[in-house]
């Protein structure tokens, strides 16, 4: 060999290693710094209920600080999202965000908007929170039943205020399908998240809301609220005796609000893994357990593989429910 060509070998040499020993190195240097946790709505929220606890059992599994950045607007969550889908995929961004993620772009389609970023920018990471939306109203209302607010709706054709998390932010999208299968018009009041919407709710500036049972049952059980129904397929435990839409003769009326981890898609694959098995770690670890179960919900893990399945087939049905809806104020 003579001397350029051994120096051209010797020049590849750190390549390679590079290429074999890199994804190894940023694994085993991951993180070394602090993690940003965006959640694209304000404290008191699904969301946010979510990524606290979370955010801080991940902290001790990773051994850095995990700061949860409430950054809400551009209505259910579309702000935060986007800012979430632009960031560097080093792991350091991180979106704790609901199931609207894939609403928002469909409703920005549906309005010709420019649209603010496609869930394709997202690697699911975990899911961590499945549950059924309820329908709230104050404990003070007349209705005690749903076929008692749904005759006053009726009778009253859009002079009843539910409050949302935003426009198409699931909260939205729960309480329109309802809407349409009830054959009611209501009147959509929009807040920049779950928590100013429930705040609205409980000081009698609007009277109705779709909400995560984990939101409400402080209230509730506070003689404050009362649910008049469920939007899952079944009765849940915290709340037995409420019926569920599908009983009362809506079929179609079914909405789940779940909140689940994503990065960048980009994100390189030892990042991801190591990423996995601290949330696999989090979401199992009692204190987790102890502050959804506080809340009225339960762990509802899925990892990534699973979790992206779950994400695409939830995805298609609320998208054909948004086309269904339509153009709605």
């Amino acid at each position: 060999m003579n001397r350029r060509d051994f120096l051209r070998t010797a020049a590849a040499v750190p390549l390679l290693g590079d290429a074999l020993g890199g994804s190894a190195l940023a694994q085993d240097t991951y993180p070394s710094r602090n993690i940003t946790m965006i959640v694209p709505f304000p404290a008191g929220g699904q969301a946010d209920l979510a990524a606290r606890p979370v955010a801080a059992a991940l902290q001790r599994v990773l051994g850095k600080p995990v700061i949860v950045d409430n950054r809400a607007g551009g209505g259910g969550g579309s702000v935060g999202n986007a800012q979430a889908a632009r960031a560097e995929p080093d792991g350091y961004t991180l979106l704790m965000t609901l199931s609207s993620l894939a609403v928002l772009p469909e409703a920005d389609r549906l309005f010709n908007r420019p649209v603010a970023y496609e869930v394709a920018q997202f690697a699911p990471i975990a899911r961590v929170l499945a549950d059924p939306t309820l329908l709230a109203v104050p404990a003070s209302s007349p209705w005690k039943t749903l076929a008692e607010f749904v005759e006053d709706a009726k009778a009253r054709p859009g002079e009843i205020p539910y409050g949302s998390s935003g426009p198409y932010g699931v909260l939205h999208v729960a309480m329109e399908m309802f809407a349409a299968s009830a054959d009611i018009k209501l009147l959509h009041v929009p807040f920049r998240g779950g928590g100013p919407a429930l705040t609205a709710l409980l000081g009698g500036t609007v009277q109705a809301m779709a909400a995560a049972p984990g939101t409400v049952k402080p209230q509730v059980d506070d003689g404050r609220l009362r649910v008049l129904a469920n939007w899952g397929a079944e009765r849940i435990p915290t709340f037995p005796d409420t019926p569920t839409f599908i009983e009362l003769g809506h079929k179609d009326v079914e909405m789940y609000i779940w909140a689940g981890l994503f990065a960048p898609r980009a994100l390189p694959h030892p990042i991801m893994t190591r990423l996995r098995e601290a949330m696999a770690q989090a979401t199992t670890s009692p204190e987790v357990v102890k502050s959804f179960e506080a809340a009225g919900s339960v762990v509802a893990y899925l990892d990534a593989p699973d979790f992206t399945k779950f994400v695409a087939t939830d995805s298609a049905r609320l998208i054909a429910a948004v086309k269904r809806i339509g153009r709605v104020e």
